[in-house]
């Protein structure tokens, strides 16, 4: 492709995040050099790992913006500071731990382009170690009882069931394409939850802003699921807690909020509480009582920043 052609392009700015996991992104650098569309910039944004991986990027891949957090800023924390230093008029934000299929972004972008009420779009995701199996074909929205969600297509064999763009309640974190003009209007992603749910208040954010969210499943993406944290982990047990209450002060009106919180207060509570105590996680149950700690002791420095009112009891 000729030179006046890729300045014709707009530029995307891919925008991914590494947390001790230098070959995983090495991995992910090389599904980027395949990459059909003609103009873009990779940033790389080292979340604090111990052994950062700067010198390997700047030998193999010296077209990459390495940048260095120096600790870990959480997965929303990492990624502003990639769009902080993006030059691009649209910006792919995507886990290191995927594999871009080589028309993505072009598939992606005109979709985006298609019209003006797109806020963002996300590619289908399959699973890479079983690349015939869906992990995301959209959203359901939010339950406002249980503030849980489901995952459309999740575990389905992909027989092209899934074949026609369509509006989705939010998009995955896994991979979600905007532009500079919905962040600039919607703002960047929410730093208050460190871990899980960030992808879902931004695409709440997004959508009160005025704008739709979309599946475009003629794009395609593999993920290596549940490598930065383990399943039973009980970082995700914190987080998980923490943040599905955090969503719903966010997020919930009112009337939703207080009937959440009297169906979390008297069935999630005593029903995890037994459930570790039975299975002899107490480090689970631990953390799930430090999460919930969270919402009441005096506030900290993220929730100050935030402006979000404690609950007082």
């Amino acid at each position: 492709m000729n030179i006046r052609h890729r300045e014709e392009k707009p530029l995307v700015s891919i925008i991914t995040v590494n947390f001790n996991q230098t070959a995983v992104t090495l991995d992910f650098l090389d599904s980027v050099r395949a990459q059909h569309y003609p103009h873009f910039e990779v940033i790389v944004v080292d979340n604090g790992s111990t052994e950062p991986p700067g010198a390997v990027l700047q030998e193999h891949y010296p077209e990459v913006l390495y940048l260095e957090t120096g600790r870990n800023l959480g997965f929303s924390g990492g990624n502003n500071v990639g769009l902080r230093a993006a030059r691009g008029a649209y910006f792919l934000l995507v886990n290191n731990d995927t594999v871009l299929t080589p028309d993505m972004i072009d598939t992606l972008l005109q979709h985006f382009q298609s019209d003006p009420s797109i806020g963002m779009v996300c590619p289908l995701i399959r699973y890479h170690d079983r690349p015939d199996l869906i992990q995301y074909a959209g959203y359901t929205g939010m339950n406002p009882l249980t503030a849980r969600n489901k995952t459309i297509g999740q575990f389905d064999l992909d027989r092209g069931q899934y074949t026609q763009p369509a509006s989705t309640w939010f998009a995955h974190g896994a991979a979600m394409f905007t532009s500079r003009g919905v962040v600039e209007k919607a703002g960047m992603m929410p730093e208050e939850y460190f871990l899980y749910y960030e992808e879902l208040d931004w695409s709440a954010n997004i959508r009160e802003a005025g704008y739709r969210i979309d599946l475009e499943p003629r794009a395609i993406i593999f993920h290596k699921e549940s490598l930065s944290v383990g399943k039973l982990s009980t970082t995700k047990t914190y987080y998980m807690t923490r943040n599905r209450i955090l969503f719903m002060r966010r997020h919930a009106p009112w009337w939703s909020l207080l009937i959440f919180l009297v169906y979390f207060g008297g069935v999630v509570v005593p029903v995890h509480t037994a459930r570790f105590l039975l299975w002899g996680q107490r480090e689970h149950l631990r953390a799930f009582y430090r999460a919930l700690a969270w919402h009441i002791k005096p506030a900290t420095t993220a929730a100050e920043q935030s402006g979000i009112p404690r609950l007082v009891l």
